[in-house]
């Protein structure tokens, strides 16, 4: 029988996980709250509504005699979609609400990895009373990060010595109307991202993924949801060693072990520290940007990861091309204090494809018999199509990959193809992938291990 994949979420990651069933044994389904043109051109069906609504789900679910649902963002985990498809019959491939709390709650998260002793988890307070949290800070020897305990789409977290000083933490905590801060211990090293497939007890991990969340170019400026983030032709990172992605698998493991039937993405965000990984946090699902860089080298077809997890296996064992990715997002500008919507988007999937076949040409290169698409990729995040065109929103717009042997020709194919989409009305970080950046990555790991 051919399976109905319902995909849920209409954003960059779930552009990515449309693309990597595009070529499947699955007729693809998907609803959100935006419409997606990227899935939109892949999908039998789209359909708007609002995906944190369980019952609005579960009706366009049977209505398509969906097999699998995929759930893509946070916010619907947080609010029981998986549970409810499961109850109506669908397997829902992303963790139930109340193991999504890994993510969606930072207070339970710490005490899950407290409770069980679950290596990387550095020391931290929670509270519920402004006042303490802000006694903590005065009494704490050292800098702390404030973390809301909800869900804040990435940019809620304040460092202390890094972001804002102590007094400006405190006010922070004063004037926010978050009902529950986490005061946890200042981690200093470079972050890494490593995500797993988790089901029926097992799980296979991907490439080190490095994001990079400060609007501006040198990791100048406010958090973001990720303005690109790049990953190499091997498993680690150039600043990585391969025991520092054995002992983040190594955390991954433990606490895949003491979630009880835990199934879907676990996405360790980890801080390499002079003293190994640790954890910055948990979340219940791909990362956007880091699927973008981990599907399109993913060389086993994603629905047979889906049906096994519904039939009860294990995941299969995954198998990824030995190539780097750079991905650049383009933002409104303005993004994020001050988004600015409405500027036209001067590109598409083709128009990304041509960008390296010209980059080809020009360099004297003979032409690649493989498909230009397999260099270049354009996801599609957050937009308004309309009949005239596809214009922008206040929130992330589109991103571009660049897939090569190395980071830095990874690097200079999604700068070629992200110059096609021009700069008016938007705004992108083109230091990502650059070598300088990875270098200064390189050289802070060495100072930090005193080598």
């Amino acid at each position: 029988m051919r399976e109905h994949v319902l995909l849920i979420g209409g954003g960059g990651r779930e552009h990515a996980i449309a693309r990597a069933l595009e070529d499947s044994e699955a007729t693809l389904y998907a609803c959100a709250g935006n419409r997606n043109p990227g899935i939109a051109r892949i999908a039998n069906e789209f359909e708007t509504l609002e995906t944190t609504d369980p019952e609005a789900v579960v009706e366009y679910a049977k209505a398509v005699d969906a097999t699998i649902a995929v759930v893509g963002p946070e916010a619907p985990l947080a609010a029981g979609v998986a549970d409810a498809l499961e109850e109506a019959g669908v397997y829902a491939f992303g963790p139930k609400e109340a193991d999504a709390r890994i993510e969606t709650d930072k207070a339970f998260q710490r005490r899950f990895m407290a409770e069980n002793d679950i290596p990387g988890c550095p020391d931290f307070e929670t509270f519920d009373d402004s006042e303490a949290a802000c006694d903590f800070i005065d009494e704490y020897d050292g800098d702390l990060a404030i973390k809301p305990a909800g869900l804040t789409g990435g940019k809620g977290v304040k460092v202390i010595g890094d972001q804002v000083t102590a007094e400006e933490g405190k006010a922070y905590i004063r004037e926010s109307d978050y009902d529950r801060i986490v005061l946890e211990e200042r981690l200093v090293g470079e972050e890494v991202t490593i995500q797993a497939i988790v089901a029926n007890g097992g799980f296979e991990t991907a490439p080190a993924v490095q994001d990079h969340k400060r609007a501006y170019e040198g990791d100048e400026g406010p958090n973001t949801g990720g303005m690109g983030s790049y990953s190499d032709a091997t498993f680690e990172l150039p600043f990585m060693t391969e025991d520092d992605y054995e002992r983040a698998v190594e955390i991954i493991e433990a606490t895949v072990d003491a979630l009880d039937d835990y199934r879907g993405i676990l996405y360790g965000q980890f801080m390499l520290t002079a003293e190994g990984p640790k954890v910055v946090e948990f979340n219940a699902r791909f990362g956007d940007p880091e699927a973008m860089n981990t599907l399109p080298v993913l060389e086993i077809d994603f629905l047979d990861v889906l049906v096994a997890a519904r039939d009860g296996e294990a995941p299969p064992e995954l198998e990824f091309a030995d190539q780097a990715t750079v991905c650049k997002y383009a933002v409104p500008e303005g993004y994020p204090t001050d988004p600015k919507a409405g500027a036209e988007v001067q590109v598409d999937e083709e128009s990304v494809a041509r960008s390296v076949r010209a980059t080809e040409k020009s360099s004297g290169e003979q032409d690649d018999p493989r498909e230009s698409a397999d260099d270049a990729v354009l996801f599609y995040a957050s937009v308004d199509e309309r009949d005239d065109g596809i214009y922008t929103t206040t929130s992330r717009s589109f991103a571009v990959v660049g897939l090569a042997d190395t980071i830095d020709e990874a690097e200079a194919i999604a700068e070629d193809a992200l110059e096609v989409a021009g700069e008016e009305g938007l705004h992108m970080r083109h230091d990502i992938g650059k070598a300088d950046l990875v270098q200064r990555r390189i050289d802070h790991m060495t100072e930090l291990r005193g080598e």
